[in-house]
């Protein structure tokens, strides 16, 4: 079993600080099993793709975004690749005014900033800068927008297979066909049953979750042009064309 970020018993704490903020670099995948705690939880990925099991969703988030899981839900998260994360563990009396349903949420550059500075404090009383900080990391998840960005995972197992699969590679080009082969199911089984547990046909799912790992490439600062190619598209054109059509905008004009 992976180690917990927080022990139990601080993430389920009435007492304490307001907050706790955890930052984590691993070599290896990190997976948790479904699990809950009295505090809520804002997490992240600091590049990557991480899959975040929540209630009753189930997601890929870009490392552009952050779910936010309230008191007490059970939720279990996945790594794509190694795990490169960071959590933050909100007191329950402090959580009245955010989001009472698991959901997904932008991430500005304040709250990354804010939430690096707080994973250096001790887990004891805070000072008093540090309680304005953390009354600022608690502002900024308040206001951040709720994004209707998560990408449903499916329920299936051998759907989740190929999900986790495909989110691990997003540009691997298998055929439909192939996948089914894999999963050890009939292509028709595998149409039928992606669109109903996921809301997108399969080739819908695998550009979205091309289109997710694009996100965090072009915040990293990496060209449309090596983007594009990297991650499987014939040509820019097509890839320009999708991103539009999803996220109403080009690549190059997109903000966070």
């Amino acid at each position: 079993m992976t180690e917990p970020l927080l022990p139990l018993a601080l993430a389920s704490s009435a007492k304490g600080p307001p907050l706790f903020v955890v930052i984590r670099q691993s070599g290896a995948i990190r997976e948790t099993p479904r699990h809950h705690h009295a505090r809520g939880q804002l997490l992240g990925a600091e590049h990557g793709l991480i899959s975040v099991d929540a209630g009753s969703s189930r997601w890929v988030v870009p490392a552009t975004h952050a779910a936010w899981i309230p008191p007490a839900i059970q939720h279990g998260l996945r790594s794509h690749g190694p795990y490169s994360g960071w959590s933050v563990y909100v007191i329950a009396s402090a959580c009245n005014e955010l989001p009472d349903k698991p959901c997904i949420l932008a991430v500005t550059g304040l709250l990354r900033e804010a939430v690096t500075r707080a994973a250096s404090w001790n887990r004891e009383e805070l000072t008093a800068p540090q309680e304005r900080l953390a009354g600022v990391i608690l502002d900024e998840i308040r206001a951040l927008p709720q994004a209707n960005l998560g990408l449903p995972m499916p329920q299936d197992v051998r759907l989740l297979r190929i999900a986790r699969a495909l989110s691990d590679r997003p540009d691997d080009d298998r055929r439909l066909e192939a996948w089914a082969a894999w999963a050890g199911m009939a292509p028709r089984t595998l149409t039928r049953r992606f669109s109903a547990e996921t809301g997108f046909s399969f080739s819908e799912w695998r550009q979205r979750v091309r289109l997710l790992r694009a996100l965090e490439l072009l915040a990293a600062g990496q060209p449309v042009t090596t983007i594009a190619l990297d991650l499987g598209y014939d040509n820019v054109s097509a890839f320009i064309a999708l991103f539009r059509r999803v996220f109403g905008t080009t690549p190059g004009r997109y903000k966070v």
